[in-house]
Formats: C-alpha cells, structure tokens, sequence
C-alpha cells in the first residue's frame, strides 16, 4: 500500500507544478515535469540520459525496432545518448500522462561508485543504452521527496542535491544498475562509446573517419563497430545520419532556410542523397514534413 500511496502523492505534486500539457522545467535545473491530455503520435529526437518515471498512463519508446512499454510500475533510463521514438499511449484529459524527467549526470554517478567497494562492481557484457525496470518504494520515496522540495525553494540547494544522490544510488542499486555503472568506468568498452558518441554528436557534419575514431578510443575499427552497435542499436554512420537529419529537420522548422541549404549544413553534399534519407527517416519529403508539422504547431 506503501508504493501506491507515493504514487498518487507524487501524482498529485506533478499536477501541482504542471497545471497545463507540456514540458514543465522546474528550480530544480535537473528535473522535469510532464503532462499531457491526450496520446500522441510517435515523435523522434535524440534523448539525453535521464531517468524516467510515469505515475499515471504509459508510454512507448523505440530505439530502431525495439520497443519499450512502461507506465507506473515501471521506469525508464536511457544511460547514452540515444535517437530515439517516444509516444504517449495512455491518456484523457480525467487521468492525464504524468512523468518525471531526472536528467543524469555521469560525474555524479561516478562519485557514487567511488564509495562503493570495488567488489560491488561486476563486470557484465554490453548491453543497449536504454532499459525498463521495476520500480520500487524506495525510488518512488525519494522522487516524491524530491518534487515536494519545490514547496519549499529555501530548501533545494542543500537538500536537492542530496535527495538526486539517493536517487542515483537507488538505481545503481537496482537489477540492471550493473549496466548503468559500466557508463562511467574508465576503460570499459561501454565507455569508450560514449566518448565516441559524444564525438560523433560533436562534430556530426564532418566525415566519419571509422580509423581516427577507433584509435581515439584504443579500439579496432571492428571492435568499434560491434561494440557500438551493442550499445546503441545502430551502427556509427547509422548514428550520425540520425543526428544529422534530426538537426536539419531542426533548422527547416526554426530558420528561414531551404532544404538544400540544411542539407549542406549537417553535411550532405548531394541535396538528391539528403531528400532521399530525410524521407526515408521522417516519411516524406523535407518541404512536406515541415509544413505538416508547422500546421500541427499552429492547432
């Protein structure tokens, strides 16, 4: 009765502070309230880490073609960052989608496993960068602690930091928090591709030179490239051609720009290639999309 009762506590504290549909930020600079009425169509964008909790309807999220359901028994971490589809399934405007956003920070991670004993960190294989699991009482305790700190903005910051560092703590202690220490260890495989993502991210309109990444991060080209795929579920050109249409699709909607202009910008030099991926990515092609989506902005 415990765990329910926080749940509709913290569901009634995310009601409070997010009175209207939407991405609410909060004096908490890693913390972010969501609302929504109503279900949405699947909307692609690259997602940082963050742990993600719902409290009330569910939601669907797509890395490729794997799918990850989870609602109020449940929570979500994506550990790197991830191009991926989210879509609100459950939701009216009587019981709204709620969900906190707790964006992660590996140098906090890190501190924590710092503390740990070293016996405490097993060595696991790659896993993907995202997972679903179990929540518990204690993670919905110390979440609900946390939203209510924004009755009281005297008290964030002294007690937010340390409520956020139970909170990593919690996950790290949990069933897959094996997996999410990994990110932070110096010299594990999954952090070198982190380091390689972060480069990608970085200079995403440059070629991809496969050689130049791998050597940066002591690794083969081939071991780059498996590795890579394991974590992210696409390989790194798969990856940078994501980032590179994401960001175009970006610029058509917020500059007063061409297609073949944004295309050029994130990298391609051939306007055929990039209409042609962009539509293969987003259905349509790049004048379509963008006025459907302006039309739906507009509503």
């Amino acid at each position: 009765m415990g765990a329910i009762y926080k749940h509709t506590e913290l569901s009634s504290l995310i009601e409070k502070f997010a009175a209207q549909d939407g991405v609410h930020s909060t004096m908490i600079s890693s913390l972010e309230l969501i609302r929504s009425s109503t279900t949405t169509l699947p909307v692609l964008r690259v997602h940082e880490p963050a742990l993600c909790i719902v409290t009330q309807g569910s939601k669907v999220v797509m890395l490729e073609q794997e799918r990850y359901s989870y609602g109020p028994s449940d929570y979500l971490v994506v550990s790197v960052d991830l191009p991926i589809s989210a879509q609100i399934t459950e939701a009216s405007p009587e019981d709204p989608y709620l969900c906190i956003r707790l964006k992660l920070e590996s140098l906090q991670i890190f501190d924590i496993l710092k503390e740990l004993s070293s016996e405490s960190i097993k060595k696991r294989g790659m896993r993907r960068g995202i997972f679903v699991s179990e929540t518990d009482e204690y993670i919905i305790d110390a979440v609900t602690r946390l939203v209510r700190l924004l009755e009281k903005p005297e008290d964030v910051p002294i007690i937010g930091p340390l409520i956020i560092r139970e909170i990593y703590y919690r996950v790290l202690k949990g069933e897959q928090g094996e997996y999410l220490k990994q990110i932070v260890l110096d010299g594990s495989n999954v952090q070198r591709i982190v380091r390689v993502i972060n480069q990608i991210k970085n200079n995403y309109a440059a070629p991809l030179p496969m050689e130049e990444l791998a050597h940066s991060v002591h690794m083969s080209p081939a071991s780059l490239f498996r590795h890579f795929k394991e974590v992210a579920a696409m390989s790194p050109l798969q990856y940078q051609k994501k980032i590179r249409l994401l960001e175009a699709r970006r610029l058509l909607l917020s500059e007063a720009i061409d297609a073949s202009e944004a295309g050029y910008r994130v990298g391609y030099e051939s306007p055929s290639q990039f209409s042609r991926e962009y539509r293969r990515m987003f259905g349509m092609p790049p004048v379509s999309d963008i006025k459907q989506l302006q039309n739906a902005l507009q509503k």
